[in-house]
């Protein structure tokens, strides 16, 4: 698998800020890297249709990647959802996730799409039907007991009254939710597997936490306000 734009491993604190406020409106938008540096950021909004490929015309420009064709795929809203379509347009082909489109498919949240060299996430914020990329490529659902979630919660609140991305302590999770030190850590080493998350210094990869949690709906506003969550 190449690696995503949204691993853990690939975005700093404010990049994560970047798209938790892309996400704070509910509607999807695309996450890549441009090869001089950077997260890029490509709102779909409300449009019926953006393009995708190496012609200036094009709304999605990647004029550095010559394995992008010069109109390579084109995103389809469609009844509300997202779909991809490439219909013969490239040369080289678009990859789902790995796997070669053949036409059209309907995207969710966290699906990697391979144009070329390029690669683009696909983020839907609150997906009900969201899944994560595991690194041996096996979809697999977010899972968490309700005593994980209340850590989740409690790790999230910050963000979700301030729209700052600011990562409580252990100790301060803790002390908010009356239990131990140890069950805190024990309850966020789970979250980090359920969400897939690894590969980075302990503040980064619980400030990818809240981003990946709020993102796809886990953790909603409403319950900033519920102590008890």
């Amino acid at each position: 698998m190449p690696e995503s734009p949204i691993a853990a491993n690939a975005a700093t604190p404010a990049e994560l800020q970047q798209r938790l406020d892309a996400a704070r409106d509910g509607t999807p938008f695309l996450v890549f890297r441009h090869p001089q540096g950077g997260q890029q950021l490509v709102a779909l909004g409300e449009l019926p249709r953006i393009t995708i490929g190496r012609r200036p015309e094009c709304d999605l420009w990647l004029e550095w990647d010559v394995r992008v064709s010069r109109l390579h795929a084109e995103l389809l809203r469609t009844g509300g959802e997202w779909v991809i379509a490439d219909d013969g347009l490239s040369a080289n082909g678009t990859w789902i996730n790995e796997t070669r489109l053949n036409g059209r498919q309907r995207l969710r949240d966290g699906d990697l799409i391979r144009v070329g060299n390029t690669v683009l996430a696909f983020c839907s914020p609150g997906d009900a039907d969201a899944t994560t990329i595991s690194g041996d490529s096996v979809l697999k659902l977010i899972q968490i007991t309700a005593a994980q979630r209340r850590v989740l919660v409690a790790l999230c609140r910050p963000y979700l009254l301030t729209g700052r991305l600011t990562v409580p302590s252990n100790t301060d999770l803790a002390e908010q939710l009356y239990i131990s030190v140890d069950s805190v850590k024990t309850h966020m080493k789970a979250l980090f597997v359920a969400f897939d998350l690894g590969g980075s210094g302990p503040r980064l990869k619980r400030a990818e936490l809240v981003e990946r949690a709020v993102r796809r709906g886990v953790v909603l506003a409403r319950d900033a306000g519920d102590e008890t969550s």
